[in-house]
């Protein structure tokens, strides 16, 4: 499923393969479910130019300069790719026809993508978009925020901060790579955290979206999971290989009905005890 990189990711292209251009027609497969809430004759009366472009969670939100919109959902596999004219797209399910000849296709293999015509006036108030939590991007993530959005939550760590209606966008990967590098278990419950726990959390929250995207150099890291592709994260997918902070065995489990990476060392699953501080010297 992707997560909130790759659709931030694909909001930024899209920014930038339509500035200054306008969509003269739109093609949509009648056959595919990406427009199940919707009808296709709504789909293709999408042109015009994109006057803005917005993503709040795992949702693209497009808003066209006649009042049109649509909400776009990439599903597991569905990505936004820009072709010539003349090249033909295996899986395109919708196509967006620029002015410039190019066609931005909405490729979906396994069709679990949604695309949903919605007025540009309304596309916040969309059911979907509306009952998202925070956003670690768009709305920023201090302490606050984050103890707010999790902090009387009962589920477990990772299935809290999962949860889209709380923390919206982060998803398997993410969560279980913010945990590694904040050093908490993903068993561990919100309200055993403390305060300095709430600070590295948030902190890894951002910084690992941040390695995610890519900042520096504008290029997406690939979530690839054939065999023999590189794994570019810290613990996922790397199951009973060494940690890189301390060498100790990857360990992988399921929680919350996804499977869950975990250093057993850097990640101790009980609360350190506040008796376990060190005592500073005392004065002779």
């Amino acid at each position: 499923m992707p997560e909130l990189p790759e659709v931030e990711f694909a909001r930024r292209s899209l920014t930038r393969w339509t500035q200054g251009r306008s969509i003269v027609r739109t093609e949509a497969d009648p056959k595919a479910r990406t427009f199940r809430n919707s009808k296709v004759s709504d789909v293709e009366a999408l042109e015009g130019a994109l006057v803005s472009i917005e993503r709040k969670g795992k949702y693209l939100m497009l808003a066209f300069d006649n009042g049109k919109g649509a909400v776009a959902h990439l599903g597991m596999t569905g990505k936004f790719i820009k072709r010539p004219a003349d090249a033909t797209e295996k899986w395109s399910r919708a196509r967006f026809v620029l002015d410039s000849g190019d066609v931005i296709h909405f490729q979906d293999p396994r069709l679990f993508g949604l695309i949903e015509p919605v007025p540009a006036s309304a596309l916040k108030m969309n059911p979907a978009v509306a009952r998202l939590g925070v956003d670690p991007l768009v709305d920023g993530l201090s302490v606050g925020q984050l103890r707010d959005a999790i902090g009387d939550s009962k589920q477990e760590l990772k299935v809290a901060l999962m949860d889209q209606e709380r923390i919206a966008g982060l998803g398997n990967i993410h969560a279980a790579e913010a945990l590694f590098r904040a050093k908490l278990h993903p068993s561990r419950k919100p309200a055993s955290l403390a305060d300095d726990e709430w600070k590295r959390l948030a902190k890894a929250i951002i910084d690992g979206i941040t390695f995610a995207l890519d900042v520096e150099d504008g290029e997406e890291i690939e979530y690839v999971e054939e065999p023999g592709a590189e794994n570019p994260f810290l613990v996922y997918g790397h199951e009973g290989e060494p940690c890189p902070k301390c060498t100790t065995a990857i360990e992988a489990y399921t929680q919350g009905g996804r499977t869950t990476f975990v250093c057993p060392s850097c990640q101790p699953k009980s609360a350190p005890s506040k008796s376990s501080k060190p005592r500073g010297r005392k004065r002779a």
